[in-house]
């Protein structure tokens, strides 16, 4: 029907509303009141069990990321609170969405303006607040009363019952026999002199499930003593219930949980003796061997604990099991999972000095990964599919031009019918639709990409290794903060790098290093008339990154060292 605008519907539910169908249920509301005010729907946008105070949810950044691109002009949900409980959140996207002229509606307020975003959003906030201490005090006098309040450690069973009225009865738990008998191991096997490491590899080896039935690791074991966290640091096994040790807060920045230590005072402590499984004495000589694992004078442990970050840490991985290389010696790294987790994971016993790897990682980054006539081939291939996209925007664009263009005509000639003395009721239904499709052409015109000219030259192998050598040459820079530079500078133009044993001789690996295509590209054209500046940088991206997308078939280059 003519001169419908085309909405766009949001829902939501939060773990406080764990009802799949409650996505139908909005969804169903929504499409009714559409209905009523004369919209036609369009995407229905959805997240699951995600809490209003998250800010990034897949489908609500998908919700405006098609906003930008025009994709309708009505956004239409259940309740404000759907959209967002939180009150900086709330307020920036209806900022948004006015700036896009998209009227924002919903089922239970209408349509929104300034004084919902202020109400609603201090109303929803102070919701936020009065729900966390309620579930605070919640989860307190379960704790109080020797319960859990929420989750589960290795070592018992959550017992399931229920009131009279038929209510569930939460936080209940009982030994479990089979675990049981695995702490006591643990805690035995490390009071008689067994690392961490060489436990987890005997359960893996074994078969014997870990928690949440994943493979053992050391850090499993001996988690975190100040912290409580791990095997070895859990109360609850001398029959001591902690609670509070550590508080939750947001980043509002990355909207990542982070944990913060309460100091004793606060910590909530009660007796559960029926849940004892460790006794005092051999609880004691635990801890008494793990007080002297710590450097004296220093709230570290010993040197393969302090893990200092290296050039190429975080890049390294097992050829064997794909897990991280990381320290396992003074200056050597190896397989974490192999040292950590045992035999059963992973078989590699390779290992590599750090200076060595360096070394080798830098030299082939200064001499093979831009190969003359690699570099050669891949602008062809690079110069043949830009065209190609450029051909295809070229004429989708010219395409929705000629429409703008004619929409415009149409709705002049229809605007001068009235002047005319037609009356309005036979035309203004087709004014309404072509206004709004030639607003809708507009900024989708206006959201496209444009088509800087991006050269690459085979030249640019000579200027890649050129700026590398300097990059290297800065590693050793007096000044920190360039050196610093240097470091992430390189370490953006590796991939990962791939360590597996070789077969002549397992102890020593064969290293492969692959190359960030991205990264190294950027590097190659700083200095050819591309990426020479800040202004010409994003283009470069942007352009590499539609020719990678489209699916060209380039694979980051790779070298064995």
């Amino acid at each position: 029907m003519p001169g419908l605008l085309s909405a766009a519907i949001y829902a939501r539910y939060s773990s406080d509303r764990q009802r799949d169908a409650s996505i139908e249920d909005q969804e169903r509301g929504c499409r009714k009141r559409a209905g009523e005010l004369g919209f036609e729907v369009g995407e229905v946008y959805a997240d699951r069990a995600l809490s209003g105070a998250d800010f990034l949810r897949p489908g609500f950044q998908r919700l405006i990321e098609d906003a930008r691109r025009g994709r309708f002009q009505v956004v239409l949900a259940e309740s404000l609170d759907r959209v967002s409980r939180d009150q900086e959140h709330i307020a920036g996207f209806y900022k948004l969405m006015r700036h896009l002229r998209i009227r924002v509606v919903t089922v239970a307020e209408g349509e929104i303006n300034e004084l919902h975003i202020g109400l609603k959003g201090t109303m929803n906030a102070i919701y936020l607040i009065d729900l966390g201490e309620k579930t605070r005090r919640g989860m307190e006098g379960l704790i109080k009363d020797g319960k859990s309040a929420g989750g589960n450690a290795y070592g018992y069973e959550v017992v399931k019952r229920f009131a009279p009225d038929g209510t569930p009865e939460r936080g209940d738990r009982i030994i479990d026999t089979a675990q049981s008998k695995v702490v006591q191991r643990i805690f035995e096997d490390y009071a008689r002199g067994l690392s961490s490491r060489a436990i987890a590899a005997q359960l893996n080896e074994e078969g014997v499930p870990g928690p949440r039935s994943t493979a053992w690791g050391a850090s499993t074991i001996h988690g975190n003593r100040e912290r409580g966290t791990g095997i070895l640091n859990n109360e609850l096994y001398i029959g001591r219930l902690v609670w509070n040790r550590q508080s939750f807060v947001k980043d509002p920045e990355t909207g990542k949980r982070q944990a913060r230590p309460n100091p004793p005072s606060e910590w909530i402590i009660e007796d559960v003796p029926h849940l004892r499984i460790v006794d005092d004495a051999l609880w004691d000589r635990v801890r008494e061997r793990q007080a002297s694992n710590v450097v004296k004078n220093t709230s570290a442990h010993s040197w393969d604990r302090r893990r200092p970050r290296y050039l190429f840490s975080g890049l390294m991985v097992c050829g064997g099991c794909g897990s991280g290389f990381s320290k396992v010696g003074k200056n050597r790294f190896g397989c974490s999972a192999a040292r950590n987790k045992g035999a059963a994971i992973c078989t590699s016993r390779a290992t590599i000095r750090r200076e060595d790897l360096e070394a080798r990682v830098l030299n082939a980054l200064t001499e093979h990964l831009m190969d003359p006539d690699l570099v050669r081939v891949f602008c062809e291939e690079y110069t043949s599919e830009r065209n190609r996209l450029r051909a295809t925007a070229g004429a989708a664009r010219a395409a929705q031009e000629a429409e703008l263009q004619k929409v415009r005509r149409e709705h002049a000639n229809l605007v001068q019918s009235l002047k005319d003395g037609i009356p309005a009721a036979l035309v203004i239904d087709d004014i309404k639709a072509l206004d709004a499709r030639r607003q809708q052409l507009e900024a989708e015109l206006v959201a496209a990409p444009s088509d800087d000219p991006v050269r690459l030259y085979p030249n640019m192998a000579g200027t890649y290794r050129t700026r590398v050598r300097e990059l290297v040459a800065g590693l050793a820079d007096a000044d920190p903060e360039q050196s610093l530079e240097a470091r992430e500078a390189i370490r953006a133009l590796v991939d990962r790098i791939v360590l597996t044993p070789s077969p002549e001789d397992p102890s020593v690996p064969v290293v492969d290093l692959e190359g960030a295509l991205a990264g190294l590209l950027a590097l190659a054209t700083a200095c050819n008339g591309v990426g020479a500046n800040t202004n010409k940088a994003a283009p470069l991206g942007a352009a590499l990154q539609s020719v990678l997308v489209a699916g060209a078939g380039f694979e980051p280059a790779a070298f064995r060292l």
